[in-house]
């Protein structure tokens, strides 16, 4: 990776919407830096990603331990190299009943999905205040919107995102570090696939007003224009919903 070049950093980068966003990235001449708490699927991302050998970086690590998290970004992101970007795609989830949802479960998505987030952000946003600024996306969900059945755990965690990300953008403006929220429906993910099941992703299909579950690309392409200073240099706290409509609809019409 070059010095001098920026970089943008896309945590859970090694599959699903990290992935697809980290090769839109790099198919437009960006350097990024892609973190991943699996070796296999950094192996899978490399493989993927051949075409860019310059321009990409590979790294494991747990978003929840900030120790390391603090040490792999002041080595393999020098001082002289200004961070452009950072998505937050880390992330996990499950469909889980409120009565079966025990307190560790909470706990540990709170680790990964939120406190995660927060540390890698704001090791990243004070790095960027001193060059100049950059863009900031934390990817949320759907279930962190409105009360999907099973998602007690993993909906709260991802609501509290919404919040971060208004509060963020509210304070970091000044240093022109934009900040937002991308909230995915369901969409074509080893994740989701684990966690909505056969069942599930015919329930889904079927409240999706577009009939389908998005691919990681679609997702990719939002992150991408809040990404990018020049389409969304006046775009800041936002919560933008990618999900055929899922949010904004009622009772739905007959097939």
């Amino acid at each position: 990776m070059t010095n001098h070049a920026a970089v943008t950093i896309v945590t859970g980068g090694a599959s699903g919407i990290g992935l697809a966003t980290a090769a839109w990235l790099l198919a437009r001449g960006r350097s990024v830096l892609v973190l991943d708490h699996s070796e296999a699927n950094l192996e899978s991302a490399r493989a993927a990603l051949k075409a860019y050998t310059d321009t990409a970086a590979f790294a494991v690590l747990d978003v929840t331990d900030e120790e390391a998290m603090l040490h792999l970004i002041s080595s393999r992101i020098p001082a002289s190299t200004a961070i452009s970007g950072l998505v937050n795609s880390a992330g996990f989830g499950a469909d889980i009943p409120f009565f079966e949802t025990t307190s560790q479960t909470l706990r540990d998505m709170l680790e990964v999905n939120l406190v995660g987030t927060f540390a890698i952000s704001r090791e990243v946003a004070t790095r960027m205040s001193g060059t100049g600024g950059g863009s900031i996306v934390h990817i949320s969900s759907v279930s962190g919107l409105i009360g999907n059945k099973g998602r007690s755990a993993y909906g709260a965690t991802k609501a509290a995102l919404v919040n971060l990300t208004q509060v963020m953008s509210n304070e970091l403006a000044r240093y022109r570090i934009r900040v937002n929220c991308v909230c995915p429906g369901p969409i074509e993910t080893p994740l989701a696939a684990a966690a909505h099941g056969d069942a599930g992703k015919v329930l889904w299909e079927q409240q999706v007003p577009m009939k389908r579950y998005g691919t990681p690309k679609e997702i990719a392409n939002t992150v991408g224009f809040l990404l990018d200073e020049e389409s969304s240099s006046y775009v800041t706290g936002q919560i933008v919903s990618v999900d055929g409509g899922f949010i904004a609809s009622g009772l739905l019409s007959p097939a």
